[in-house]
Parts: C-alpha cells; sequence; structure tokens
C-alpha cells in the first residue's frame, strides 16, 4: 500500500508539473492582453485591436470580434488560460472512486480536464479590428449542432460558427477575405437570435443599419444584460463613420437611442447594463448617454452651420467638436476635423443623410 501511494504522489507531481508548464507558457502568450470580469460569465479581453467580449461557460466560448490577425494566438492562449482558471476556481463536486475512497476531484485529470472549445464568433461589423482574428480563432473552435446531426461537427474545414450580418459577408467576400474567415451564419433582417440558450441564457445579434458601416451588429447577452457594441460606441474617440462602406451619423444616433432604450440603470443613471464598447474601458448607461449627447450636439451644431451656407473649412474653424476634444479627439487615425467632415458629407449627400434607420 505504501509503494502504491508513493508511486501515485509521484505521478500526480509529474501532471502538475506539465500542467503548471503549460498554464505559465500559456501566460506568456496571452501577455499584454487583459482579462476583466465585466458580469458573471462575460469577460473582456483588451488589447488584441478591439475589445472582444467572452462568454465563457459549461456549453463553451461564445467570442464578440476577434481583434487583428496579429494577436489571435494571444487571444487564444488568453481563453484557454481563462477556462482553466475558471476550472481550478469552480472544481467539480468530491466523488468517491471505484477503487478507493480518495475524491477523485483531487487528481490533477479532473482538475485540469481540456476546456470546451469556442463555439459562436459574432462579427459586430467587417472592420480589420474585429474580423481580423477569425480564421485563427474559428479553427481554434467547433461547431455545437443539433437536430438531425449529433454531436459536432469535428471536420477540418468545420470551426467554430461565426455569425454576423449578411453585409459583412458581402464587403469581406469583395475585399478577399479568407475563406476560413468568412461568417458561416448570416442574417437580413433587424436581429438574428441564438436557437438555444447559450451558458444559460438567450443572446440576440441586433442590425443597426447605416451606423459606422452598414452591416454593424450589437451583440445582447440577456441574462448578465451586457451588450458589446462594436465601434458604434467608443470611449477612445468620436464615433468613426466609415462612409465608403455605408456609415452615417444619423444611424450611429439611432443605435445610441437604440441601446438607451435597451439599457436600464441600477440607480439613476449608473450601473445596471453594462456596455462593452468597440475600445476602451468598461461603460454604463451614464457613460452612454454622455456619449449620444456629445455626439448629438456636434450633429446638430454642423448642421445648423450648413444650413447657415457655411463652408467645410469655415465649419472646421468654428471646431464645433471643441467641448470634448481632450477627451474624445487625440486619437490620430480619427481626428476632430475628420469626424466633423464626416458628418458633413453625410449631412450634405442626399444619398447618406435619407439612409434608411429603423
Amino acid at each position: 500500500m505504501r509503494t502504491w501511494t508513493l508511486v501515485l504522489g509521484a505521478a500526480l507531481l509529474v501532471v502538475a508539473g506539465s500542467v503548471r508548464a503549460t498554464l505559465v507558457a500559456q501566460q506568456d502568450r496571452a501577455e499584454s492582453l487583459e482579462v476583466i470580469p465585466v458580469r458573471g460569465h462575460i469577460y473582456l479581453v483588451a488589447g488584441a485591436g478591439s475589445n472582444i467580449t467572452v462568454s465563457a461557460g459549461p456549453d463553451g466560448v461564445f467570442l464578440v470580434d476577434t481583434g487583428l490577425a496579429e494577436h489571435a494566438d494571444r487571444v487564444v492562449a488568453a481563453i484557454q488560460q481563462l477556462q482553466r482558471q475558471l476550472q481550478i476556481a469552480s472544481p467539480s463536486p468530491p466523488r468517491s472512486g471505484a477503487e478507493t475512497r480518495l475524491p477523485t476531484n483531487l487528481e490533477p485529470y479532473n482538475r485540469f480536464a481540456p476546456p470546451k472549445p469556442i463555439r459562436y464568433i459574432a462579427n459586430t461589423s467587417a472592420l480589420p479590428d474585429h474580423v481580423g482574428g477569425n480564421v485563427r480563432l474559428a479553427e481554434a473552435g467547433r461547431t455545437f449542432t443539433g437536430g438531425n446531426v449529433t454531436g459536432q461537427l469535428g471536420d477540418v474545414a468545420q470551426g467554430a460558427a461565426v455569425l454576423a450580418h449578411e453585409n459583412v459577408l458581402s464587403r469581406m467576400g469583395r475585399a478577399g477575405a479568407p475563406v476560413r474567415a468568412l461568417p458561416t451564419d448570416t442574417y437580413f433582417g433587424r436581429l438574428m437570435k441564438l436557437s438555444a440558450f447559450f451558458n444559460g441564457e438567450g443572446v440576440e445579434l441586433i442590425h443597426v443599419p447605416s451606423a459606422v458601416t452598414d452591416g454593424d451588429s450589437l451583440v445582447h447577452f440577456r441574462g448578465a444584460d451586457v451588450i458589446a457594441t462594436g465601434d458604434i460606441f467608443d470611449m477612445t474617440r468620436y464615433p468613426a463613420m466609415d462612409l465608403a462602406r455605408g456609415g452615417s451619423i444619423n444611424g450611429v444616433l439611432a443605435a445610441l437611442n437604440r441601446m438607451l432604450d435597451m439599457a436600464v440603470a441600477e440607480f439613476r443613471s449608473e450601473g445596471g447594463t453594462l456596455i462593452i464598447p468597440g475600445h476602451g474601458r468598461l461603460a454604463d448607461v451614464a457613460d452612454l448617454t454622455y456619449y449620444r449627447d456629445m455626439t448629438t450636439i456636434v450633429r446638430d451644431r454642423i448642421d445648423a452651420s450648413i444650413k447657415k451656407g457655411k463652408t467645410i473649412g469655415e465649419i472646421k474653424a468654428s471646431r464645433p467638436s471643441e467641448d470634448w476634444d481632450p477627451r474624445f479627439g487625440t486619437d490620430a487615425s480619427w481626428t476632430p476635423d475628420m469626424f466633423v467632415e464626416a458628418i458633413y458629407k453625410g449631412l450634405t449627400n442626399p444619398k447618406i443623410a435619407s439612409s434608411k434607420v429603423e
């Protein structure tokens, strides 16, 4: 018996050492990324180009956006590390083994079982910093199936399901994106509901037309009361409407107002519904309201100047966004002048100005 105990102890130490080495390697690959708890099983992965929302639980992983391609391996490592930490924090209930009275949940094989894979990826738009990691992250996952197909599809050509509005598929296809980066499931109406609860809650993709692009989706985790917004809401800069991809200032405002209709504050304008923006820190109703009000005021100032016959040069010189430039105007890739010009072009172009807004 003593010999058996020593052998078992040595085996456990070897396995534990191997697992520890694996965790250290994953941590090294995940460095420079920040994993932030949001609420319940929802997490925010920051530092991959755009914010990535992660639902990690017993059904596997649901991702919103995938960041830039060059960060994909680190994102995979960060997700795997998060899943293992969750397993350690919540081990399975003790139970007796067939041969001994030793609780089997103490064995590293149980504590560190391979986590369930990435099942779904939702793309909020076709912008590169939101779809760049699609190939790598989809390959790291596996599609979950039901109905006439039992189990899961493990074929090398089938990874995680990628969900998006059909305009995302169209734009990525025309841009020559790799086939395995393209959405596998699209929708064309106002919303797409996941066919079953995932990690204990309903998940919705909600189309907001002609906003930053013409294929933007909000992703609403109904049980956790968390909304992932993509670039419609950005805590680091002004709304970056892409007019060439069907964006418009009025569409952005319609989307911001729709989110405010969906959100509920816990007390006055604080807490309650949590909002994960495309970039920057986690937000709540107060932050979203401030951003909506700022966008509305700048739009109205420019609109008033247009009606007075002012040129784009005169409008830029008047600095209609001056009040908020210290906070939202420091991004060199989307300056206050670019923001003002995009609003001006959208309001003076009949085709853009009359874009249908739901």
